[in-house]
């Protein structure tokens, strides 16, 4: 279904019952293929899609260097001041399916940009909390809004990408998570060292509405997109995807990839904040900075997994982390980061290669397809700010760092035995 946005074109369209998914489009006047626009306009599509992943994670994990902050100010424990970070990462893991739906029916460009719009509101609201069951609340709100943009976007990028050309393409969205990432988690740490824990988040409500006037203005529409109509078809693909033994694998690598990713970047700032390192909220902060060094690694990654494939990268990129979350039992800060580079950088190539995976694995309704994959990655995000909760107040970093090994471990035996082993 590729047709011009040319004014009597998308005239036409409208007569014809498309106008819910033909939008005019600034930059690209006529519908294509990815592969087959200009160069020059195929950079702003890039633009598009790395923006739309810096703008959903601007705000999903901006409360981390800010959680000895609430450990002190809200008079609470580590478990509890985590569960701002959980709130957000399980709402997600609920609402993504549903999206996954809404986005096979509605399309693919209308979803991400009205998610992004509404992201900013609980944003700045959780800024205004008067205790932490508000803040909990607000960042639940935060991870609704968040979960119509990492699913639908992914879908968007593995419908319209060719097929050598899709962990390219899915690296530059996951670059801007990369970046988006840090860069929330930065603001956080360093307006609230000046002006508060509040002030972060009415900042990062402004950002999150730029965002989304951006990816109006840059993201072309679909051009492979099928509209599903009926619900009851939308739920036969869901239990479909849920019977597909590599669907199942990589929904179980995406489980444990977060589980180590969110474990190890939210128990590290008590670590960190603790004796013998005491670092406050802006060190806290900074030390996000290794997550650039993950937005230098993910593009060429995405080249190299084009060729070697998904289950060969996923296991080096596990090895990575794996030698890094153990440079962090090292008592040292330069080490540490170092450690938390490597295992950053790793996740990051994991999150490329699974997120790919899905649409290789996936032979039709890619949107839920990649719904359920984010609801099994982020609850895996749950899971990795709760359970090592437990063991911190056991055996400290020491008990955090082993179940995250046990949690690559288990990525890496299910890849090796259930994913496709490509040929190239």
């Amino acid at each position: 279904m590729s047709c011009c946005v040319r004014n009597s074109t998308f005239y036409e369209g409208i007569k014809n019952g498309y106008n819910n998914i033909v939008e005019p489009h600034p930059f690209i006047t006529e519908s294509k293929p990815l592969e087959e626009i200009p160069g020059v306009r195929r950079v702003h599509v890039h633009i598009a899609l790395f923006i739309t992943g810096a703008g959903a994670f601007f705000n999903l994990y901006v409360t981390q260097p800010l959680l000895p902050q609430f450990r002190h100010f809200f008079h609470a424990s580590e478990l509890m001041v985590s569960l701002t970070v959980s709130a957000a990462v399980l709402a997600m893991a609920f609402a993504s399916p549903v999206i996954g739906l809404l986005a096979d029916a509605l399309g693919r460009k209308r979803v991400i940009v009205a998610a992004m719009l509404g992201l900013a509101i609980p944003t700045a609201l959780a800024g205004t909390s008067v205790n932490l069951r508000q803040l909990i609340i607000w960042r639940f709100f935060q991870g609704l809004f968040t979960a119509g943009i990492p699913a639908v976007t992914m879908a968007y990028i593995c419908e319209e990408s060719p097929l050598e050309s899709v962990g390219a393409t899915m690296a530059t969205y996951v670059t801007g998570t990369v970046i988006g990432g840090f860069t929330g988690r930065f603001i956080a740490g360093l307006s609230s060292a000046r002006y508060g824990w509040r002030a972060p988040f009415l900042i990062l409500g402004a950002i999150t509405v730029t965002c989304a006037l951006v990816i109006w203005w840059l993201l072309p529409r679909s051009t492979r997109f099928i509209r599903q109509r009926n619900v009851v078809q939308g739920l036969q693909s869901m239990l479909t995807h849920l019977c597909n033994p590599q669907l199942l694998a990589t929904y179980a690598v995406g489980f444990n990839v977060l589980f180590c990713m969110v474990g190890t970047f939210t128990y590290v700032n008590f670590y960190l904040a603790d004796k013998p390192f005491f670092l406050g909220p802006a060190a806290l902060a900074s030390i996000f900075v290794v997550y650039l060094i993950g937005a230098v690694i993910t593009p060429p990654a995405g080249y190299i997994m084009d060729r070697i494939g998904q289950r060969k990268a996923l296991i080096g990129a596990v090895g990575m982390s794996a030698i890094g979350i153990i440079l962090t039992l090292v008592h040292s800060v330069p080490v540490i980061i170092a450690g938390l580079a490597l295992e950053a950088s790793g996740v990051f190539v994991c999150q490329s290669a699974s997120s790919s995976h899905v649409g290789m694995a996936a032979h039709e309704a890619k949107s839920s397809a990649a719904g359920l994959y984010i609801s099994f990655y982020y609850l895996g995000g749950f899971a990795g700010s709760v359970i090592p909760g437990f063991l911190w107040n056991h055996a400290g970093w020491l008990g955090c760092v082993a179940i995250m090994l046990c949690a690559q471990a288990i990525a890496v035996l299910i890849a090796n035995r259930w994913w496709t082993k490509e040929h190239h």
